[in-house]
């Protein structure tokens, strides 16, 4: 589908020559490459991916080592005696202890299992001065039964952050790409109403010069000469007013770009349009496939659902089961302490049940219903509200490309109009007043052709925003790495 180039545009990028043209899709290149607010969504982008990487990692193994290097104690202790009496002692001690090993959790059961070495050493200091080791070799195992599975919700949960995180930094690149081309195309617009105003003060210049020529000689009114005056000194400060919101149009860009300072800029709009066939229907699949709603839908959905299972297992019969098995043994030399080592056993199991709470356990649990029921309305609300805009999102993109074929004629036609209207004027054969509104009309018109542009364009980046789908190349859209 082609566009007519502006014949005004060639006067105002001729006089940018000898800087570096920049195209819509390279502004959109750099912005979503070094652009501030791309940086930002790629930063959070990196972060999520770090933070699910270190919880992924902290599922596999863990290699431990803890202990005590000094824990000295001198003072008068109660000792119990062997007949059963206390007597009051002065110790004076030093305990030092380190436990190697590793851990795992259990995803399945939300339990832990562990397998350690420790060592400890006692040193009694005064008269006795005696040193003592203790070694034991254990493998420990710590299950809650009856109770919500923490590992298995923090899996799900985190999973589901990782996956929106990743569809947010591609819907954030998507606007990004919106704001550069809303940003490219207002530079744009602003260069026409440059060029256009300026080709209106030469025209209007040369108007006021003929109609001074006709007053002299009576063929018009004062009142006529005046009017042209006036055009021109409005078409002289149009010029003024255009070239401010020219370089304000600019350095807007720049920004947004992340342009470099002190380097010169020039901008060539696209001659062509790709001619897009959008299946509203298509739109809609691909936004409920792709979109980061659905997947933030599912995370609070999941959310939601934890706090419901914490609530009704809180309140019930629960416990918790520790054991360990292992060896054991004791000597005053470290080597010896590592010899005929005996079994080591523990089990402990504790229970919970709460009796009598006056309805607080049947209040969290209705709360967390209520919050379920909550986050279903929430998110049905939003997957409506999705479809509609995936739907006219793709209406509106039809819509952005007829109108921006319409600009472009009705942009060629107020030219033509305007010509024969000033050729007319100047032998004439009209009056100021038909010249003036065509030369209006084709202000009007060359501002709608590029407002048409601008339109197409944002409109189509939102479309790619909602969806995450390229209606181009009939592809989801895939991370772009870096």
């Amino acid at each position: 589908m082609r566009i007519p180039l502006f014949v005004v545009i060639v006067a105002a990028l001729s006089q940018r020559l000898s800087a570096q043209v920049l195209t819509l899709q390279e502004a959109i290149a750099m912005a979503q490459r070094q652009g501030p607010a791309a940086q930002i969504a790629r930063s959070s982008r990196d972060a999520a991916r770090y933070r699910n990487d270190a919880f992924n990692s902290r599922l596999l193994p863990q290699l431990f080592l803890t202990g005590d290097a000094a824990d000295y104690n001198h003072g008068i202790n109660p000792i119990t005696l062997p007949d059963g009496s206390t007597q009051f002692i002065g110790q004076s001690q030093n305990q030092s202890s380190f436990n190697l090993g590793f851990s795992q959790r259990i995803p399945l059961t939300g339990g832990q299992i562990s397998v350690g070495e420790a060592v400890s050493r006692l040193d009694e200091f005064g008269n006795l001065n005696n040193r003592s080791w203790q070694t034991s070799h254990v493998v420990s195992l710590q299950q809650d039964l009856f109770k919500p599975r923490t590992v298995v919700w923090d899996e799900r949960v985190q999973s589901l952050g990782a996956s929106v995180a990743e569809r947010a930094y591609l819907e954030a690149r998507e606007d990004v790409a919106g704001s550069a081309a809303d940003a490219f195309f207002n530079l744009y617009a602003q260069e026409i109403t440059l060029a256009n105003a300026t080709a209106n003060v030469a025209v209007n210049d040369t108007l006021y010069t003929l109609n001074k020529g006709r007053y002299e000689v009576g063929k018009i009114g004062e009142n006529d000469l005046l009017k042209s005056e006036l055009a021109l000194l409005r078409a002289r400060a149009a010029v003024e007013d255009a070239r401010l919101a020219r370089d304000r149009a600019e350095a807007a860009l720049r920004r947004t770009i992340a342009y470099p300072q002190g380097q010169s800029l020039t901008i060539v709009a696209p001659d062509s349009i790709p001619n897009v066939d959008v299946d509203p229907d298509l739109a809609v699949t691909e936004a409920l496939r792709n979109s980061s709603v659905m997947e933030q839908g599912t995370l609070e959905d999941v959310q939601s659902k934890r706090l419901l299972n914490s609530a009704k297992l809180s309140n019930r019969f629960n416990a918790s089961v520790r054991a360990t098995f292992g060896f054991n043994q004791t000597a005053s030399a470290f080597s010896e302490a590592y010899q005929s080592p005996l079994g080591r056993q523990a089990l402990s199991v504790s229970i919970n049940l709460p009796m009598m709470q006056w309805g607080a356990g049947h209040a969290d649990v209705q709360a967390a219903v209520a919050d379920d029921r909550r986050v279903t309305s929430n998110n049905r609300m939003r997957t409506d509200a999705l479809v509609e805009e995936a739907r006219f999102s793709a209406l509106q993109l039809q819509q952005a490309q007829r109108n921006v074929i319409l600009a472009a004629k009705a942009d060629t036609v107020s030219a033509k109009q305007f010509e024969v209207a000033r050729n007319r004027y100047i032998i004439g054969k009209i009056s100021n007043t038909d010249l003036y509104n065509a030369q209006s009309d084709k202000d009007n018109s060359v501002i709608a052709h590029v407002q048409a542009l601008r339109n197409y364009w944002t409109s189509f980046y939102h479309l790619r925003r909602v969806t995450l789908y390229d209606f181009v190349t009939k592809r989801e859209m895939a991370d772009v790495k870096g």
